[in-house]
């Protein structure tokens, strides 16, 4: 395929002292700081009209300009993995998918992807959305296990999308957290942006600093004690509901409530108390009606045998 023309951007900086490659990347989720500072080596970013060097601090007032090149896209090859299909119809399907499987192929991760998988399940996917997208409805976590929905038609995308996009999906998780909690429900309420230290991560941000409104409601389903040190830590089994969609949102939410995911070793510990493959959070239902029948579909997917050892391991609290 060939690329579209360059993109150029334009922004007015309007609070002065930043570096220009952070000004930037700041701006453009999508694209790493590295990858931002390659444009402005390849002089693609002017300020005031002259190339400048990735350290270049800004002033209020300057005027940045990016051409951005386009995106190349690279083919995608249908490759036959297993795929664990929960539901089948004329119009969607739903899978499981297992923790360390990428969803869409991007740099780095161009096979092995849920989507490799579903256009050798269902060629015709390719046509839902173009092959990159296969029918993926939404994402999950390199490391999350759980449902996905997949629209089968073009029609389907948008119907389904349209569900998610006004909360009319319920979409619930499992998640084994450090610590024991004071109430046996509520809801966690608290803006999330990226983290202005640290861009490749999220965090809790204020709304005035780009922070988006996010709410996460919480369940407590039993408490945990570890038998394996002589110390006593203490674990809580939480079932979720997100009634937003923010990135990492569950993630970010329980550690800041001071309540990290087991084994999530980029907003918890990074030496975790009990042994754990990967972060302990598996999305288990999803519940909605049909865009096309009005049935009520409820699908659940059991916790996988990484985490259910996990559990296993631990002692019930009465």
């Amino acid at each position: 395929m060939t690329p579209s023309s360059d993109q150029p951007l334009t922004w007015t900086v309007a609070d002065g002292g930043q570096r220009v490659d952070r000004f930037i990347a700041d701006r453009l989720p999508d694209a790493s700081r590295a990858e931002v500072q390659r444009w402005i080596r390849e002089e693609r970013v002017t300020v005031a009209g002259r190339p400048v060097k990735p350290s270049h601090r800004l002033a209020v007032g300057d005027e940045v300009t990016l051409l951005r090149p386009p995106p190349v896209v690279a083919v995608v090859e249908p490759e036959a993995i297993p795929l664990a299909v929960v539901y089948e119809d004329d119009y969607l399907l739903a899978v499981d998918k297992p923790a360390g499987m990428v969803v869409h192929p991007a740099p780095g991760h161009r096979r092995s992807t849920l989507v490799n998988a579903l256009l050798a399940y269902r060629p015709a996917l390719a046509a839902v959305g173009g092959p990159e997208r296969a029918g993926v409805v939404h994402r999950l976590d390199r490391d999350t296990s759980g449902l996905m929905l997949v629209a089968k038609t073009p029609e389907a995308l948008e119907t389904l999308q349209r569900l998610f996009k006004t909360r009319r999906v319920e979409k619930t998780y499992l998640a084994l957290v450090e610590g024991l909690f004071e109430v046996q429900a509520g809801r966690i309420e608290a803006p999330i942006g990226r983290d202005p230290a640290q861009r490749q991560r999220m965090a809790v941000v204020p709304e005035t600093r780009g922070g988006r409104r996010a709410v996460t409601a919480f369940r407590v389903l039993g408490g945990y004690l570890s038998a394996a040190s002589q110390q006593r830590h203490e674990f809580s089994l939480l079932e979720l509901d997100l009634l937003t969609g923010r990135t990492h949102q569950i993630r970010v939410h329980l550690a800041f409530l001071k309540h990290p995911v087991v084994g999530d070793r980029v907003y918890g510990r990074r030496r975790q108390r009990i042994p754990c493959p990967r972060q302990f959070l598996h999305a288990y239902r999803l519940r909605f009606a049909h865009p096309f029948t009005s049935a009520t579909i409820s699908l659940e997917a059991p916790l996988p045998p990484d985490l259910q050892a996990v559990l296993d391991s631990l002692m019930p609290l009465a």
